[in-house]
């Protein structure tokens, strides 16, 4: 799995900035689940926290690699923004939810990632995160599948500390 996680390191540092730009991201620390990085981009650094699920459905589906992750970029004024990346291209034009105990959040999609519809539902989509003990997420295939998988919130507190001075 650390190994898994160091790969997409790189993946998602071609999905948050310019290829040209982006350079190895360092390992700041490990919270349970849930893994920390930085590196420094032509807009400063940033930070994020990244884990992969611990179940995805349905099982007879290749469903790649699936990320969720969590990026501070101060010099960009983005503080803690979610974003889910699969491991194949959504389906055009389709949502995908977002289940922390009784409260859901509905992310727009596009290629492979998906991001909070509402910006302004952010703040409560991480303290959600934060009070959790795991996370679905539910989203459609460009093949019209419907998947799910389940994310494992243990250490995600610790892990955004650990960010929080990112700068």
């Amino acid at each position: 799995m650390r190994r898994l996680i160091a790969t997409v390191s790189g993946l998602i540092m071609l999905a948050t900035a310019s290829p040209v730009l982006a350079q190895q991201a360092t390992k700041i620390g490990q919270h349970n689940a849930w893994g920390t990085y930085s590196y420094q981009a032509s807009g400063g650094k940033v930070c994020y926290v990244l884990t992969v699920p611990t179940d995805k459905q349905p099982t007879t589906l290749n469903h790649g690699d699936m990320f969720f992750f969590v990026s501070q970029r101060p010099g960009q004024q983005v503080s803690y923004e979610p974003q889910f990346i699969a491991g194949y291209d959504f389906q055009a034009n389709s949502k995908v939810t977002v289940t922390v105990g009784d409260k859901s959040f509905t992310m727009f999609t596009r290629g492979k990632s998906a991001w909070v519809e509402n910006a302004a539902d952010e703040p409560q989509l991480i303290a959600a995160m934060r009070a959790g003990a795991d996370m679905k997420v539910q989203a459609k295939s460009g093949r019209g599948n419907t998947t799910s998988y389940v994310f494992s919130l243990k250490g995600i507190s610790a892990a955004l500390s650990s960010i929080s001075s990112c700068r």
